[in-house]
């Protein structure tokens, strides 16, 4: 959701980010999610100003340093038992620590909505 809304393209899903915005809502993201978007870029320059960007937002991080990392792997684990999976491990991280933070997701990506069917502490925005 990060790199379209960067990149000016219109989802969903930057819209409803665009909207919380301009309401002046406080937005955050983790630091896998930073290095995601910043390793992407196509230029120096680009990646001078986005890192710069994303950097100077608010950051939330993993309460636990092994017990965060154990329960988003108990959530690929219960997803995988459900019949789900997910196709990246980053994200049952990012959504560990959105729970842990009491935070809604805001994403563009169908893992998360079938991860919530599995886990019902993620909230989705």
């Amino acid at each position: 959701m990060w790199i379209d809304y960067l990149a000016g393209t219109e989802t969903e899903a930057t819209g409803r980010f665009a909207e919380l915005l301009n309401r002046g809502y406080v937005v955050g993201l983790t630091s896998v999610v930073y290095q995601e978007i910043v390793q992407g870029v196509s230029s120096r320059r680009e990646f001078e100003q986005t890192s710069e960007y994303l950097g100077s937002q608010t950051f939330y991080h993993p309460q636990d340093s092994v017990g965060s990392y154990r329960e988003a792997a108990r959530m690929y684990f219960d997803c995988r038992r459900a019949g789900i999976t997910i196709r990246s491990s980053t994200d049952c991280l990012v959504a560990r620590v959105a729970i842990e933070h009491g935070l809604m997701l805001l994403h563009d990506d169908r893992d998360f909505e079938a991860m919530a069917s599995v886990v019902p502490d993620l909230a989705l925005a």
